[in-house]
């Protein structure tokens, strides 16, 4: 994604390693469907609704399997899900946007929301807090996470390291 002042975000010079899909809004008339969708070609966009966090774990696991990556599918859905969590309760928008990308050594996994606001990282979670979980979740289980502000919102990232 090409931010402002023409620079690139997120993965910097290793994205001309795969080449990125410019950013399409969902059409406004065909609606969302719970199919499982490719988005390591192209932007996956889902309906801002909990039940969709199912379908986004279930995208990821499919292209980590095509990628012949099984040891990944348990951190990637159980991320996936957090940070989709994060944007249907907190982004207040209609839909968010999923996307993934491989290169040597590392898998990547997107959610993009239209909001600005940036997700907290509690830095205390006790054993039975109800929430702040998810953050932690990432933070602890992920290689590298981040977030990523845009023009029109942010996309929440981890990266995971994958067998060469």
């Amino acid at each position: 994604m090409t931010g402002p002042g023409g620079r690139e975000q997120g993965w910097g010079s290793a994205v001309t390693a795969m080449e990125r899909v410019p950013v399409r809004e969902p059409a406004r008339h065909s609606p969302f469907v719970d199919v499982v969708a490719d988005p390591s070609t192209d932007e996956v966009w889902f309906p801002s609704r909990p039940g969709q966090a199912g379908a986004a774990r279930r995208t990821v696991v499919s292209v980590l399997r095509r990628w012949n990556l099984p040891a990944l599918c348990y951190a990637g859905e159980l991320l996936v899900s957090e940070l989709v969590g994060n944007a249907v309760r907190h982004a207040g928008a209609r839909h968010f946007a999923l996307r993934m990308a491989r290169r040597r050594g590392w898998v990547r996994v997107e959610v993009r929301d239209p909001s600005r606001a940036l997700p907290c990282l509690v830095p205390l979670v006790r054993e039975l807090d109800e929430r702040g979980r998810g953050l932690f979740l990432v933070h602890t289980l992920a290689d590298r996470w981040g977030v990523d502000l845009l023009p029109d919102g942010k996309t929440t990232w981890f990266e995971l390291r994958a067998p060469l």
